[in-house]
């Protein structure tokens, strides 16, 4: 029998409680021997429920229990979920998590501890909740070179584009929306300002090329700045406005990394994810695209990517070669802004001033939202540096007072 514990009993720590009492039999049968959950940390007391009886307030009751080989940090945050971790990996107990924060910023670190105790650190419910893609990524799509990571992270800011752009609904109502039906929190910076993507980029472009990626290096922007013109004018365009984090391995091995509201063609294949919903695309030098998609978080499904990391650990006897990445100094993230993509720009256009737009920018196409005020321009430039979009900008500065600026991807 494998005996399990579970840091947290919150929302995902529930779940995975939940469901080793209701999948017991089918747990039992994948793993090929019975798992139990021996004992559950946290501070707060459930003496109504009917495993009442496992609940322990002192950590060192599961870090110097024997008995206990796994355990689920489903805390979140750094600390304590950091100083609980390491010493967990230390003693020779494997640890899995769902803490996207702690990944993303200690993961090097914990890999190697586990790596050198011979446990395992896993965290496929990190990124996408329920989604797989940690272990495809590592497993599955071993054979390719991963090129690029990008995708639609964070389904709180998914839920409410989905509304600007379907229904026309303003950004603070449809905010308002997603905290009233639980998709945002009562404090929604996290997912508004690009932070939650940040984190889950981070994940996934150290695991796809191999060095650590710290959040703090990833250029983040949110979603706090669009408007419901931005949203018509993508439209008009012929596509949809998503929160994308973006990853790019670049030809000197550098890594462009990135978060922030895009324009995507309608034909893209992120496009048409809605809702609380994410999309991750992987491109791969042999597979080209490859999507993964589902329910990016929630109780159960984001507890069931935390219990199959448990299964996976306890049908292993040593620690896993192919789910690592070195750790970085943080020089191996590339300038954002050298990268030549196209750019949205809706603008207060002085009177005869668009030939001197074209006479700037060269060939740029021009775009049209009904109602447009006398003197709105807007249009696609053709692909540069955001260093020489700054430098155009510059020269019309005295002719042009930019409201928005959106890049232009290409998924």
């Amino acid at each position: 029998m494998v005996k399990v514990a579970v840091l947290g009993h919150g929302t995902v720590g529930s779940g995975v409680v939940e469901l080793f009492t209701k999948n017991a039999k089918s747990i039992t049968s994948r793993a090929g021997q019975e798992m139990e959950v021996k004992k559950i940390l946290d501070i707060r007391e459930f003496p109504d429920l009917p495993y009442a009886d496992k609940f322990t307030k002192d950590f060192n009751d599961i870090l110097n229990d024997s008995e206990i080989s796994i355990v689920a940090e489903v805390m979140g945050g750094l600390s304590p979920a950091f100083e609980f971790t390491k010493a967990l990996l230390e003693s020779g107990k494997s640890v899995v998590t769902s803490n996207k924060e702690l990944v993303a910023a200690k993961g090097a670190e914990l890999l190697a501890i586990a790596k050198e105790h011979n446990v395992n650190y896993f965290f496929e419910a990190s990124v996408g909740g329920g989604i797989p893609i940690i272990r495809p990524m590592h497993q599955c799509l071993a054979a390719n070179e991963i090129t690029e990571v990008a995708g639609i992270l964070n389904g709180t800011t998914n839920y409410i584009l989905t509304k600007m752009f379907h229904e026309s609904v303003p950004f603070d109502e449809a905010l308002s929306e997603a905290q009233r039906l639980g998709y945002a929190e009562r404090n929604p910076a996290a997912d508004i300002e690009g932070h939650d993507a940040c984190r889950k980029i981070c994940i996934l472009s150290s695991l796809a090329f191999g060095s650590h990626v710290y959040p703090q290096t990833v250029h983040t922007e949110g979603i706090t700045k669009l408007t419901l013109v931005d949203v018509e004018y993508a439209a008009s365009w012929g596509g949809v406005i998503k929160l994308i984090g973006r990853a790019k391995k670049q030809p000197d091995g550098k890594i462009i990394a990135a978060v922030y509201p895009a324009f995507l063609s309608s034909h893209s294949q992120l496009a048409n994810i809605d809702d609380v919903f994410n999309g991750i695309l992987i491109r791969g030098n042999a597979t080209g695209d490859v999507v993964f998609y589902g329910r990016g978080a929630g109780k159960l499904p984001t507890a069931s990517a935390v219990v199959a990391d448990m299964i996976d650990i306890s049908k292993s006897n040593c620690t896993s070669k192919s789910l690592t990445w070195k750790d970085s100094n943080a020089d191996n993230v590339a300038d954002y802004k050298s990268e030549a993509l196209s750019f949205f720009i809706c603008a207060d256009l002085a009177e005869g001033a668009q030939k001197t737009v074209s006479d700037v920018f060269g060939e740029v196409e021009m775009l049209s939202r009904a109602g447009q005020p006398e003197g709105e321009i807007a249009f696609v430039t053709p692909a540069m540096s955001e260093y020489e979009l700054e430098e155009k900008l510059g020269v019309l500065s005295n002719l042009m007072k930019v409201k928005s600026m959106i890049r232009v991807l290409d998924y």
